[in-house]
């Protein structure tokens, strides 16, 4: 077992307390978004062993076979399938999508071959894998997920008469769901430059006159005053507002267009960062590609519940690459399987780990650890709120 050091990812969106008061430290007034837990290239963790600190990417290319384990290597090969992520989210972050495994492979492929640098600004696909993720409240946490009803969205469109707000209900109206749908978001992401700001400037000053109610009634205004001119301020009626609270779950398959608000939560997802942005950002957005990831399903909310086994919630909602495990609030007596490597992070209070192999570690809020897959099955005791990433089939 091996102490992490990890990187937290300062984006304009994250809060400035959250995750300095999970560490034990003193803010310093920037914003602060994500902690990364894992071995993406992005923002590896280091590893604190006995000859010395090193990269956890280094440390399994050293001997990925123990390190990974036969299970890991035979499906993943000589990489960390996951990543385990504390997300704080104080302002909306981009309305989005990811791709499947099959669209990510063949997009990265085009822009390899396109000599598109990896760190283009402009570049869609950045590796080629898939980015299904899980999303676990820690508090009440805000999002837009997934399509409305399209009746549903004309019926809030009622009474409105600006331009945008006519073309949408034209679009909304129509017979089939897919090309209803698709045809409003359509219209939103390719609304004329020369028009755009007064388009969505006119429905965004009569949508706040209108005496509105729901979940959609204050989001609108809430994020057009955030990013001006943005249509994704306007997309945000297509899809459901919903809250999650803690301990509730949603999981994001591909095509899913989706936008966290507000919050603070547990994030884990397949080893990418392959994400399509459709507005709420001022990074780029490929219309083309995005229309053509989108699914226009409307589908429940994807809601995810745990099974309850040896100690801990488990939740395996069906991606190979990762499960993620809860264990407490309060006394722990809980176990996890040796047969893959394991993250884990302590959320507040004190804990012991024991593992077959190897000495045990006492960590601490904000202490996190990666158990590497010789270790055998871990033993976790003490008091507090504990979360740990498996491979999927743990």
């Amino acid at each position: 077992m091996h102490k992490l050091t990890n990187r937290v990812r300062p984006y304009v969106w994250g809060a400035r307390t959250a995750i300095p008061h999970l560490l034990g430290i003193d803010p310093d007034g920037t914003p602060q978004a994500e902690l990364w837990l894992g071995a993406h290239h992005g923002a590896p963790s280091t590893v604190h062993c006995e000859d010395g600190d090193k990269s956890l990417p280094g440390l399994i290319a050293k001997d990925p076979h123990r390190v990974l384990g036969r299970k890991t290597m035979e499906r993943f090969g000589t990489r960390l399938p996951y990543l385990l992520k504390y997300l704080a989210a104080e302002a909306p972050l981009s309305l989005q999508v990811h791709p499947d495994a099959a669209r990510a492979r063949s997009g990265y492929e085009a822009e390899e071959r396109a000599g598109i640098p990896v760190d283009a600004p402009h570049r869609n696909y950045r590796d080629p894998h898939h980015k299904p993720e899980l999303l676990l409240a820690l508090e009440p946490f805000e999002a837009l997920c997934g399509f409305r009803e399209p009746d549903e969205i004309v019926s809030d469109l009622t009474g409105l008469n600006s331009a945008l707000a006519r073309g949408l209900r034209k679009d909304l109206s129509l017979a089939d769901t897919h090309a209803a749908l698709r045809a409003g978001l359509t219209r939103l992401l390719t609304l004329p430059e020369d028009e755009r700001s007064l388009l969505i400037g006119d429905f965004v000053h009569e949508w706040s006159r209108a005496d509105r109610s729901g979940p959609h009634a204050e989001t609108v205004g809430h994020l057009a005053a955030r990013y001006p001119d943005d249509p994704g301020a306007v997309a945000s009626l297509l899809l459901n507002r919903i809250t999650l609270w803690p301990g509730q779950a949603l999981f994001l398959p591909a095509g899913n267009l989706h936008a966290y608000l507000r919050g603070t939560a547990i994030e884990v997802m397949a080893g990418s960062d392959n994400v399509l942005r459709a507005g709420l950002t001022g990074k780029h957005v490929d219309t083309p590609e995005l229309l053509d990831v989108v699914d226009f399903s409307v589908l429940p909310i994807p809601y995810t519940s745990p099974e309850y086994i040896d100690g801990r919630r488990q939740f395996r909602p069906g991606a190979p690459e990762f499960a993620l495990h809860e264990i407490g609030p309060g006394p722990i007596t809980a176990h996890l399987p040796g047969d893959g490597p394991i993250v884990l992070l302590v959320l507040h209070g004190q804990v012991e780990l024991v593992a077959e192999v190897g000495q045990g570690i006492v960590l601490q809020q904000g202490e996190s650890v990666f158990v590497r897959a010789d270790s055998g099955p871990l033993k976790i005791e003490g008091a507090g709120h504990v979360v740990a990433t498996t491979i999927g089939d743990c």
